[in-house]
């Protein structure tokens, strides 16, 4: 749970109205001034109305340029940002020939497999030259090749589970399947801030729908009891089935799911779990196997085990791991499966490999490295950030830190600063977020040196003092970082 300081909370809700209130009159002003304009929608209603696109037009607009940056090389420790301009007051922007050398603090690429590999990258190109880019099929017709069939077992084995089904794509892994799996009659228990593939999934189901407070073991268990004993909606009659939705990683807000207390709620209550390892498969535990790994959770315990391969394996889609008999299922029933073109061969064998090298079937400990640099580069990061006195989410392990910002003001001023200084940062805002907090999101990658984090550190304690975002006071200034002698302020 975050407090926002009253203060800040009080100057967020101001700059807000301020913002909507000269909104407003610039909405007006433009209905005075324009009342003669012909409208050409002759009877069609205007896709859009003017309320419905508000925040776009006067909100978002203002700070567009810190969104969607083009970059012009992979995306490494160090990327390439092409530089754009508006000449419409940032309504539009155009990009230029020129790019920026930039430190990429904003990329999921946590085991550095986002850019050429000795290992995996020779391997793809292989696998382009003899499957082509792509398919053209679905996994039922002509879409499955030995790639797919090897991918499914290799998953499989990495998470612990009897079998597992890959799709093209991460997000429509959760969206397409949770309404294959749950429907009208069974209830859906989900966190508060499960990600919106997870909640789209969730309507799109048909099933009842509850919240539990975020990552809040006890008060999953309250609701299980109140709507076990409640029933279904208007007859009483027992649930079909109760599955609980989690995430091993909140990409927003870097917190590790309670997962041994929650698996230990839903075996008392019979409720199934549905994990999703998005950001935490590949990226946390000894072998990088997840957070059942690092918290000691047995695989078999979690029924449905969820997770992509955009982050920690530098390729595309997601998967789906559990009983034989439950991803048979999901081969006979899962639109994403049936209907979407599978998952091109070249990031088939990208993941393949990827997975190879982090368990040492390369013939190399370079897994074992990238596991242990991740790992050491999140705390160091995080620790170094808190001693500044920033507002820092998320516990240790986990490579995404998010540095509260709140204020709307300073969503620019902080991404620009930063930007000025050749350090590429993520930064949300309202709707992906609370209205009241916005914040910065940082991912640590195990290709970033220890040079690299200490030059992001100096710039993001800059930008910190310029924008007033250091919301507690900073620990004891040190002459030097004790263990590189290195200087950090």
């Amino acid at each position: 749970m975050i407090t926002i300081p009253y203060l800040t909370a009080v100057s967020t809700y101001f700059s807000y109205g301020l913002l909507f209130a000269f909104g407003q009159l610039r909405d007006y002003s433009r209905l005075i001034f324009d009342w003669w304009s012909t409208n050409n929608l002759q009877g069609y209603a205007p896709i859009c109305l003017a309320h419905e696109d508000f925040y776009i037009r006067r909100l978002y607009h203002r700070i567009q340029d810190c969104f969607g940056r083009p970059i012009s090389s992979a995306p490494d420790a160090w990327v390439d940002v092409v530089e754009r301009y508006s000449n419409d007051n940032n309504k539009t922007l155009k990009r230029t020939t020129k790019s920026k050398r930039c430190l990429n603090l904003g990329s999921y690429n946590y085991l550095g497999f986002g850019s050429f590999d000795e290992y995996c990258t020779p391997r793809v190109i292989e696998a382009l030259k003899k499957f082509s880019a792509s398919t053209c099929s679905s996994r039922v017709d002509a879409g499955t090749t030995s790639v797919h069939a090897e991918l499914e077992e290799c998953v499989a084995n990495y998470v612990g589970k009897p079998a597992a089904i890959v799709t093209g794509m991460g997000f429509a892994t959760n969206s397409a399947i949770i309404p294959v799996l749950i429907g009208k009659g069974g209830l859906i228990i989900s966190d508060s801030l499960n990600h919106t593939s997870i909640v789209n999934g969730a309507r799109g189901s048909g099933a009842t729908i509850r919240v539990f407070q975020h990552n809040t073991p006890g008060h999953l268990e309250r609701v299980l009891k109140e709507q076990i004993a409640e029933g279904q909606p208007r007859t009483h009659r027992p649930w079909k089935k109760i599955m609980v939705v989690v995430e091993g990683i909140y990409s927003m807000e870097g917190e590790i799911c309670q997962l041994p207390e929650i698996v230990s709620i839903c075996k008392k209550y019979k409720a199934y779990v549905y994990l999703d390892e998005a950001h935490s498969i590949g990226a946390i535990g000894k072998t990088g196997r997840g957070v059942c790994e690092l918290l000691g959770v047995d695989p078999a315990d979690v029924d449905i085990m969820m997770g992509t391969f955009t982050k920690s394996f530098g390729s595309c889609g997601g998967y789906i791991a559990g009983s034989k008999d439950l991803i048979q299922y999901l081969k006979y029933h899962c639109p994403a499966h049936l209907y979407a073109t599978s998952i091109s061969t070249p990031s088939a064998q990208q993941i393949i490999s990827a997975i190879k090298v982090i368990l040492g079937e390369d013939g190399s400990n370079r897994g074992a490295q990238k596991l242990a640099r991740i790992r050491e580069n999140s705390n160091f990061f995080r620790a170094e950030l808190q001693k500044m006195g920033f507002e820092v989410l998320g516990d240790n392990d986990s490579p995404v830190m998010p540095i509260m910002l709140y204020n709307p003001a300073k969503i620019p001023a902080f991404s620009r600063e930063c930007l000025r200084e050749n350090v590429a940062v993520v930064v949300v805002g309202f709707p992906a977020t609370p209205l009241l907090l916005a914040r910065a999101r940082i991912c640590i990658s195990a290709s970033h040196s220890r040079e690299d984090l200490i030059k992001a550190l100096q710039v993001i304690s800059k930008a910190g003092d310029l924008t007033g975002i250091k919301y507690f006071p900073a620990a004891p200034k040190k002459q030097e970082e004790e263990k590189d002698g290195i200087k950090l302020d």
